[in-house]
């Protein structure tokens, strides 16, 4: 059974070690949630009021756009995610964050980390770190996007990513990495 202290662990070691009191500390105001396949953690126009561990399984953020879903990004094990214009503005999010697979996130809440973050220097550096985080990897995907073919996209992908290549439907991997299937197909083919 996984606990809150082995969560707050892993994404204390993941950004930004905490010693162990501080651990204590950060892993009582994290949120356990269990969610089964496709069921939503945050939906359209709901304020994301947690940044997401992914301690175990998969999720995505994705949105509609002229009746389509468009991914914008894909956690699993050991990973985070964040909605985070909602999170930090405290407003509502055009994202839902669905698991696309029987998942345990381990939400860490806005209000108690901005307190923890006044308090502790250690957890206020452990938050900037998940900020930082966030956004270079949004930075990393709009370069891509901007520079890249869709050869490079997806080979970047297998290679920093696999386990989305191995877990996540085609559909939402063309989406994540802005082509069609058919275009993700003849990539994944060698023909493209």
């Amino acid at each position: 059974m996984d606990t809150k202290l082995n969560a707050a662990t892993a994404i204390s070691q993941l950004l930004s070690p905490l010693n162990e009191d501080q651990l204590e500390i950060f892993a009582s105001i994290l949120i356990r949630t269990e969610l089964k396949k496709n069921e939503l953690l945050f939906k359209e126009g709901q304020i994301s009021d947690q940044i997401g561990y992914v301690y175990k399984g998969m999720v995505r953020q994705f949105y509609y756009k002229n009746n389509r879903e468009l991914t914008e990004h894909f956690a699993c094990n050991g990973s985070m995610f964040i909605c985070i214009e909602s999170f930090l503005r405290q407003k509502p999010t055009p994202l839902k964050v669905e698991a696309i697979e029987p998942s345990v996130v381990y939400g860490i809440p806005y209000h108690p980390l901005e307190e923890l973050s006044k308090e502790y220097y250690e957890i206020g550096l452990l938050y900037r770190k998940m900020l930082e985080a966030s956004l270079i990897l949004s930075q990393r995907k709009a370069d891509s996007i901007r520079f890249e073919s869709a050869r490079e996209r997806y080979e970047r992908l297998l290679k920093n990513n696999p386990e989305i290549i191995r877990r996540a439907p085609l559909s939402q991997i063309a989406s994540l990495l802005e082509m069609t299937p058919e275009t993700l197909s003849r990539v994944r083919a060698g023909t493209l």
